[in-house]
């Protein structure tokens, strides 16, 4: 069978709408503003026997996509070293090293039988607020081991033929701050497999197992050879590229991503190398999560292929186990966010060097996870985790977005009233940040300055796990960096800064006082001399960039 190409398009958007509707049920359902609002989660459909990545959402988070088949692959060698499976059958697991990300990201996988067959699998995950560990919100950045940052769960039956293992959900339970936040992120997982699985045998009645199994495959294929075409289509070569992270969290001293990219023969290879060794903090990432990366920044750089397995098959990967990119358990991976934000950056730089005329300046590259937490009143826990905005770099077209998201995300930044409504802080500034983004032909754009003041009438705990506070955003092709990455907090001796740039623990906030975190704006594109005169006046005009750096940078007087 041959399915023509009107049929397969049919398919390929039924078989999308079913992941998105699974990403839809879970925001609208979620307790916690980081999946309900943020959209921190990702549903998807899984080959049977390989686990691969055959259809996600168009909403979900990226990273997860890439991530989710390692998850599944996990389940499956689960169950064939004895743990059975049978319809109705949900596991669940946060093992950051068995196709995770971090502790806080919960993944729930169910089988889809047909006719007594295993179709195809079922996948969800999102982050879930708090999972024990030292730091409320489990975002540690002095964490040295895995156990200082959570509790970490091997792939287990949640849900048996059907029946919920009680035993389960009571560890949860007991092992979270906020147990019911974690019970209503839960259920809306569940909720969303439930959709899934009913979506889909609608669609398998309609139109077959073998059509859909086909357009499957078929789908697998033209991914792949839409990725070797656009790799062919690519000057033939070896490029280098490399960036740095401020430190660990621990240990006060500068790491290395570093890639040797090679082109041939409709072949891509990344070679990582050259990248530190693992480190003692909590900025190591797994295997998983490092192709996971890759495979988010592959599909920016060719958004016309089709997302899923295929995408990877034109890609070698060489990733020692020794580095800071394929460790294993017990090493500390809670600031995963910020090592895969330098690797898709070294990606796109590598790539600019092949392409130079594509190239894009770096974007701000650091999510700021900011943990509040306290106690309220009646005794019980609260903790608010957000992440930041901040620019994005300029490019051959443009100037860089203001206060965007981050390449690895199609998440959105929690609203301040939301986060005020939940929780006993203020903001009491939230505005973009002047001169924060780096000069060019093309401007980066501009970071964000976020001031929040704590209402509680107990002691507000605050943790920071953050990047660029040393090593700002690159510009390319003649323009400058952007504004690094600033963190400040209130106490009686005035406001202090973290001595590791931009990750600390421990602070604590009497009720009034304020924190203040200045996100960096994205690298510059192109000589700034060149940028047109009207250009830096509408930029002075509307606050992006002062009078005074306006005369300095581009030689503009009013």
């Amino acid at each position: 069978m041959t399915l023509d190409a009107v049929t397969l398009a049919v398919l390929k958007g039924r078989l999308e709408q079913i992941a998105d509707e699974m990403d839809a049920t879970l925001y609208r359902s979620a307790f916690n503003p980081i999946i309900a609002e943020a959209r921190d989660a990702c549903h998807g459909l899984y080959h049977a026997e390989t686990g691969a990545t055959l259809v996600q959402g168009t909403k979900g988070l990226p990273i997860f996509v890439g991530a989710m088949s390692f998850a599944v692959q996990a389940v499956i060698r689960r169950v064939e070293a004895g743990a059975g499976l049978e319809p109705g059958d949900t596991f669940i697991f946060n093992d950051p090293y068995e196709g995770g990300t971090h502790l806080n990201d919960f993944r729930l996988v169910r089988p889809v039988f047909r006719g007594g067959a295993l179709f195809c699998w079922l996948a969800s995950v999102g982050h879930w607020l708090d999972i024990g560990g030292n730091v409320p919100g489990n975002y540690n950045p002095r964490a040295t081991e895995s156990h200082q940052e959570g509790v970490r769960f091997p792939p287990v039956k949640l849900i048996r033929a059907g029946v919920m293992q009680q035993d389960i959900v009571d560890i949860l339970a007991a092992n979270s701050r906020v147990p019911q936040s974690n019970w209503g992120d839960l259920n809306g997982q569940l909720n969303a497999l439930d959709l899934g699985d009913r979506r889909l045998s609608e669609l398998l009645d309609e139109s077959g197992e073998d059509v859909v199994r086909e357009a499957f495959g078929a789908l697998a294929d033209r991914a792949a050879a839409l990725m070797a075409a656009e790799i062919a289509a690519l000057p033939e070569g070896a490029y280098a590229f490399e960036d740095y992270l401020d430190n660990d969290g621990v240990v006060d001293e500068k790491l290395t991503i570093a890639l040797d990219m090679t082109l041939r023969d409709g072949r891509m290879k990344l070679d990582f190398s050259r990248s530190s060794p693992a480190c003692l903090g909590p900025i190591n990432i797994s295997h998983a999560t490092t192709v996971a990366a890759c495979y988010v920044a592959l599909k920016h750089a060719f958004p016309d292929v089709p997302a899923n397995a295929g995408v990877l098959r034109p890609i070698d990967f060489v990733i020692p186990d020794t580095s800071l990119l394929g460790v294993g358990p017990p090493r500390p991976v809670a600031g995963y966010t910020e090592t895969i934000l330098r690797l898709i950056g070294v990606i796109f730089g590598a790539l600019g060097k092949a392409v130079p005329e594509r190239a894009t300046a770096a974007p701000f590259g650091t999510i700021n996870a900011l943990s509040l937490s306290g106690q309220r009143t009646d005794g019980t826990r609260w903790v608010m985790f957000s992440f930041f905005g901040g620019g994005l770099g300029g490019n051959p077209e443009s100037d860089g977005l203001h206060h965007a998201n981050n390449p690895i995300s199609t998440a959105t930044i929690p609203p301040a009233e939301i986060l005020e409504a939940a929780y006993p802080v203020m903001f009491t500034q939230w505005a973009l940040r002047p001169d924060s983004g780096g000069v060019g032909l093309h401007r980066g754009g501009v970071g964000a300055v976020y001031e929040i003041e704590a209402l509680s009438p107990a002691l507000t705990e605050v943790a920071l796990l953050g990047e660029r506070g040393r090593f700002a955003p690159f510009g390319v092709a003649g323009g400058g960096e952007g504004a690094l990455n600033r963190f400040a907090w209130q106490d009686v001796g005035g406001w202090q800064s973290p001595p590791m740039a931009s990750k600390i623990v421990g602070v604590k906030l009497n009720r009034g006082q304020r924190l203040r975190l200045e996100s960096p704006g994205g690298g510059g594109w192109g000589d700034p001399m060149q940028r047109p005169r009207e250009a830096v006046a509408r930029d002075v005009r509307l606050g992006f960039v002062s009078a005074a750096a306006a005369k300095r940078d581009y030689g503009y007087e009013a």
